[in-house]
């Protein structure tokens, strides 16, 4: 059977990175967290004092990106791949308001999207992936031949957002994750190497009113259509 490389890009808090594991589950493809890896190197940013709330030394710290070892390792009890840093898990240590407060700013560096987009197509050279984050459609594969763009409003990608965090005992209240949703939105939007924009030939979803199962089968449709062009 033909394979294809889906890109799903959108907003933070759109559920992109579910949606992509749901799909790579029913197609038996590789899935890829790129959002991930761009905050497992703001963690190590942050463990090592390259960045603070006040202070960022982006030229001191492109020079120790080499010391940054990114693995997706597949967990079987939970059905996925998780992220290591250096040969650590921390997959839970990345989804934290601090790492979500610098990670669009790391993102921004040209020098670690050149590093990691390199490794990200590595990973999608053989197809039968698929990938979500913030230029995947746009840089990462551009050829992709199914690219999604989700989008919601920010009052409903941040109560997400909030749920998601005070669920796992993080202690957080609804105006900062706004804010830090908002804020995100622009430096993403914003920035001069690869700003998040939806490509030309992708789909737009607007999950703002779907539920995740609603969301799961308008996305598959679209799957079936695409790989039925392939046969």
């Amino acid at each position: 059977m033909h394979k294809i490389t889906i890109a799903i890009d959108g907003y933070s808090s759109t559920g992109k990175s579910t949606l992509a594991k749901q799909i790579a589950t029913e197609l038996g493809y590789i899935y890829v967290d790129s959002g991930a890896m761009y905050r497992a190197v703001t963690l190590y940013a942050l463990q090592n004092g390259f960045i603070s709330e006040n202070n960022f030394n982006a030229n001191d710290f492109v020079m120790v990106l080499h010391e940054i070892e990114l693995e997706f390792k597949f967990n079987p009890e939970i059905g996925f791949a998780e992220m290591y840093l250096n040969g650590e898990n921390v997959e839970q240590a990345i989804r934290t308001m601090e790492v979500s407060s610098f990670v669009s700013t790391i993102s921004a560096v040209p020098e670690v999207r050149y590093q990691l987009v390199k490794q990200q197509q590595k990973m999608g050279k053989d197809k039968g992936i698929v990938m979500d984050g913030r230029d995947i459609g746009t840089v990462v594969f551009p050829d992709a031949e199914l690219k999604i763009f989700m989008t919601a409003s920010p009052e409903v990608r941040a109560q997400r957002r909030y749920d998601e965090l005070t669920k796992r005992g993080d202690k957080v209240n609804f105006n900062e994750v706004f804010k830090n949703v908002q804020e995100r939105d622009y430096i993403d939007s914003h920035r001069a190497d690869s700003p998040l924009v939806k490509a030309d030939d992708a789909i737009e979803i607007d999950n703002s009113n779907l539920t995740l199962d609603e969301q799961f089968q308008k996305i598959m449709e679209l799957v079936s259509m695409t790989l039925e062009s392939y046969e």
